[in-house]
């Protein structure tokens, strides 16, 4: 009996367990985008590391880097084929003109096999800062153990000493993200 007992407590609880399995498929659900909260990591300025500096072609063939020393930088990873990065874009807009004063904003816009669907997502949202086209996710791969390849969209606040200050994985809003970039830029 006690047997028994033990084992319609374990078939109920499976349900459960096969939902948690699911959500922690490398966090896209298997979408290739992330859903629901934003995982943000806030680091101790004693404990943060150097972030990657990346160069790449922009959108228009431009030529970017994430090397802005003395500004915080923000970057952000999207792709136009990415429901959550729709959700951000206007946010993150809001954020890179409220802290034009102290912060650099540059995308890298992944898996968008042809650079068309990217710079109609640059349009649509009136998105004015740069992002680095990324079809093959190369450059997202410099970010490897500061930003995991599914998780899309995320984002990083990098100190003005070039180190990882913060890390959203998710959706991010503006007064967060100003936020954050405000407290990178007075040291905290």
């Amino acid at each position: 009996m006690v047997r028994l007992a033990r084992l319609l407590t374990l078939l109920s609880a499976l349900p459960i367990l096969l939902a948690l399995g699911a959500c922690s498929s490398g966090g896209d659900g298997g979408t290739g985008f992330v859903e629901g909260d934003t995982g943000l990591t806030v680091v101790p300025v004693a404990e943060r590391e150097q972030a990657p500096v990346v160069t790449g072609d922009g959108l228009d063939g431009e030529p970017l880097t994430t090397d802005h020393p003395g500004k915080v930088v923000v970057i952000n990873v999207w792709g136009s084929w990415c429901a959550p990065c729709r959700k951000e874009a206007p946010d993150l807009e809001a954020a890179h003109q409220a802290t034009k004063d102290v912060a650099v904003f540059v995308g890298i816009d992944t898996r968008d096999p042809d650079p068309a669907p990217a710079q109609a997502f640059v349009r649509n949202f009136e998105i004015t800062y740069p992002s680095i086209f990324d079809p093959q996710g190369q450059t997202l791969l410099e970010f490897a153990g500061q930003l995991p390849p599914s998780g899309i969209p995320s984002s990083l606040v990098i100190d003005p000493e070039g180190r990882v200050a913060a890390r959203i994985i998710g959706v991010v809003d503006e007064g967060t993200l100003t936020e954050l970039v405000r407290d990178t830029a007075e040291g905290r």
